[in-house]
């Protein structure tokens, strides 16, 4: 097998957040192409069409002067964001603007790298080979079953497994400097079924994992919509509480209609501190909103907040832990915003 057997996400080398926080610059912006999704996936709010009706949230494509004006507003920083993620909430490649965005982007003096991470229905050469052509650094995969069967039941999609099989192939072919990494829940398969995942992938990506459901999303009970009981983190590691969320210091996320949330997994739109279309970045990036969030962690207050509360991400994926230096950070934060 060609592949390395790794975690989508860099769980080494990370730079202590301990010794830069509180930064100027966000190190990760996350950037929705595209709020709706082709799949229904049962572990997904975006799957469940009602819960996503009774939030109110914005269905649909980021327009791309919406996304121009995100670029733009990174010129504002003190220095470029380490990565560019171009998901969250739904399909990105429901955009087809998407190699557009690519590109300019890649063109962008302020931005490092570029990710996204996709379910491959819409993986085709044709829709690829420009997006690729645009200088996209990395694609996470997302395979949801090992065949159409498991696909239906867990997708609600009529999905060509053997087409996806072939498009993978071309695009490890075609992927140029593009890092290719392939994913899949174990929950979602037999213990055979995950060998025959590593056999029929192993050879047309960098980067390939068994991970496990995770309960990340506050008020979304991904045990009672799947019936999976959840053991571990989603990278296999042990379940460790962490009352200190790390992510709001160093990223924000710009939502498919411009809305920017603190979280990324802010999939009901409850955790927003900023509209990108009427401020820039740099101004909701320093708020009075998101500083009051951020306080209140450093604080010890977590827990009295009606989102913040009740957040897997912080028990069963969070691959940095500031929690030891929670009084020396606060010290830090509360001089950095006297002398603002």
């Amino acid at each position: 097998m060609k592949a390395e057997v790794k975690p989508r996400i860099n769980l080494e080398e990370r730079t202590p957040l301990q010794d830069v926080i509180p930064l100027a610059t966000p190190m990760i912006l996350f950037v929705d192409p595209a709020s709706a999704c082709n799949f229904e996936c049962t572990f997904c709010p975006t799957g469940h069409k009602d819960l996503i009706k009774d939030t109110g949230r914005f269905v649909g494509r980021m327009k791309f002067e919406v996304f121009q004006k995100v670029i733009d507003d990174l010129a504002g920083f003190d220095k470029p964001i380490k990565v560019l993620r171009m998901y969250k909430d739904g399909e990105p490649l429901l955009n087809k603007e998407m190699a557009k965005m690519v590109a300019y982007a890649k063109q962008s003096p302020f931005v490092d790298y570029i990710d996204t991470t996709t379910n491959g229905s819409l993986m085709t050469p044709e829709r690829m080979g420009p997006i690729l052509e645009a200088g996209l650094d990395k694609i996470n995969i997302s395979v949801d079953g090992m065949n159409k069967e498991q696909y239906k039941k867990f997708t609600n999609f009529n999905f060509d497994f053997e087409q996806f099989v072939e498009n993978v192939k071309w695009l490890y072919a075609n992927k140029g400097n593009c890092e290719i990494v392939m994913k899949i829940p174990k929950e979602l398969i037999t213990e055979d079924q995950q060998q025959e995942f590593f056999d029929v992938f192993g050879d047309y990506c960098d980067r390939i994992s068994l991970e496990n459901f995770a309960p990340c999303w506050p008020q979304f009970d991904v045990e009672e919509k799947t019936g999976i009981k959840i053991t571990e983190g989603i990278y296999n590691q042990p379940i460790t509480r962490t009352d200190t969320c790390p992510y709001i210091f160093y990223g924000m996320s710009v939502n498919a209609d411009g809305l920017v949330s603190s979280c990324f997994l802010d999939w009901e739109r409850r955790l927003i501190v900023g509209d990108v279309r009427e401020h820039s970045l740099r101004e909701i990036w320093n708020s009075t909103e998101f500083n009051e969030l951020r306080l209140q962690h450093l604080e010890g207050r977590r827990n009295e907040h009606p989102v913040c509360n009740n957040c897997g991400q912080l028990t069963h994926c969070l691959p940095d832990n500031i929690d030891p230096y929670q009084p020396v950070l606060l010290k830090r934060f509360k001089a950095h915003l006297a002398n603002r």
